[in-house]
């Protein structure tokens, strides 16, 4: 998959907002102005939420992903040739914790989103 690719993925989630808060070529997806996905200018894949460090070590050591840079030690970096579908599905995995930790009347004012499974 390609930077482009995962954009579209994020861009459709419901109240997904893009932004470059780190500067120029470094694509930050937000939620409730919240980061669910990040993708560096230089990095070959994208940086998703997980439940905690212990999800976020398993995927490491499965070889799904390696740490995030920069993020705390439950994001993940998930390379861009894992795969549409691993891809797509951290993302909204990680879309959805996001919303979840938002307020109650964010969360009602977004529209309805189910996991693609």
């Amino acid at each position: 998959m390609t930077r482009k690719a995962v954009n579209k993925i994020c861009e459709a989630l419901p109240g997904a907002e893009w932004s470059e808060p780190f500067g120029p070529g470094h694509d930050v997806w937000k939620v409730g102005g919240k980061i669910f996905a990040a993708i560096g200018a230089e990095t070959p894949g994208v940086s998703v939420k997980t439940p905690d460090v212990e999800t976020a070590t398993m995927l490491i050591e499965a070889g799904v992903g390696r740490k995030a840079p920069y993020f705390h030690r439950s994001w993940v970096l998930i390379p861009f040739d894992a795969g549409k579908d691993e891809l797509t599905h951290r993302i909204q995995r990680s879309y959805a914790l996001i919303r979840a930790s938002l307020t109650k009347k964010t969360q009602a004012s977004l529209a309805p989103f189910t996991i693609d499974d």
